[in-house]
Order: C-alpha cells, then structure tokens, then sequence
C-alpha cells in the first residue's frame, strides 16, 4: 500500500503542487491526506472553506475546534484527524485533557466543553438516534440554536473528510510517531496504523 492508500498516485498538477507546498511550508512534509486528495485539490480546497466560513461566522476557538474534532474523530474510529487534532489539541490545553477528550472522557474540560464533546461523538456514531433532549443539553450549556446547526455541521464535514481518507486507506503519517504527545499516540487504539516510514517527503511526489 502506498502513502495514497489503496489507489496508485494521482497525475501531478499545478494544484496538486500548491497543495504539497503549502504542507510543506507548514509542516515540513507533503502529508499523506494530500497525497489523496490530489487527485481533485479544489474538492479539499473547498472543504476547509466551508469550515472556515463555519469557524468565522460562530468563532469558534481553536480550543473548541480541537475538542470537537477530537471526540468526533475518536468516536468515529478515524486515526488520523485523532493524532492531528489530538496533538493540536494538546498544545492547546495539555496532554492529558487532549487524551481524556479521546478517550471519552472530559473531566478536565468546562461543563459547555463537556456537552460539546458529547454532542461530537453522537453525531460521529449514530446522529439518527439523536433526540430533543440531546439538543436541549446543548442550549442548557449556553450554545443558542444556530450555534448548534454549526457546530453540527462542522463536525459533519469532518466525518466526511475522514470518511473519504478512510475508505481509500490513507493512514497517519509516519511523523506522528514523533510529533504527537505519548499520551495521544497511547490513547488512538482505534482505525488506520500509522505508516511505518516516512518515503521522498521533500520532494512532494
């Protein structure tokens, strides 16, 4: 299997190129989702668009960002949104409230975070059994109606980025193992291993 997952590497593009250079200038190597999505980069371009427009329009934290991705990525069995939001999270508050959160529990959060969290995993699992008094945990938490349809959704179009990664086989970066706290990399016991090496990363192909 190769760093593509299960399908062979896509024709390299201009967009394709952006794509590997913006990894690269931001974490040093071209990661395996890209590698993916290079396939179509305008499809994951505008992926993290409507996230950010989410983002931006609800200002949300970069703390609740990592909270939601986090529970819903450990709750859905995706490995690698787990150790990069894991990891993210962590800076952010501290390892073990990052390993907590995937773990399922979040003592170590506010009660709001802790109903956030909660909301993230049962639309990761079974948003059909979801109820009124689901919802209404959330508002007595303080999030008002809108806030919810967007935290909602933005949990919703992780899981259908994780979904396309997972499906086609992509797993963690090799660098994880050494970028991602030891309480992180204890806690995602779930999905895809992490890659055994880390192939041509300068190199972006």
């Amino acid at each position: 299997m190769s760093v593509t997952g299960f399908l062979s590497a896509p024709e390299p593009t201009a967009e394709a190129r952006r794509l590997f250079d913006e990894d690269i200038s931001e974490v040093g190597y071209v990661m395996n989702i890209s590698r993916l999505w290079a396939y179509q980069p305008a499809l994951l371009t505008g992926l993290f668009d409507l996230m950010r427009e989410i983002i931006s329009e609800n200002r949300l934290t970069f703390r609740q960002r990592g909270i939601l991705v986090a529970a819903c990525a450990s709750a859905f069995g995706d490995s690698y949104c787990a150790l990069a939001w894991g990891s993210k999270l962590a800076a952010a508050t501290d390892a073990h409230t990052a390993s907590g959160v995937l773990r399922g529990k979040d003592d170590r959060l506010t009660s709001s975070e802790q109903a956030m969290a909660g909301w993230a995993r049962k639309v990761a699992r079974t948003p059909n059994h979801t109820s009124a008094a689901d919802v209404q945990v959330l508002r007595d938490a303080g999030y008002s109606d809108p806030q919810i349809f967007a935290i909602t959704t933005f949990v919703a179009l992780r899981i259908a980025l994780a979904t396309v990664n997972d499906a086609l086989g992509v797993g963690p970066d090799a660098e994880f193992r050494s970028t991602a706290p030891a309480a992180v990399l204890d806690a995602v016991t779930f999905g895809r291993p992490i890659d055994d090496a880390a192939p041509g990363r300068a190199g972006g192909s």
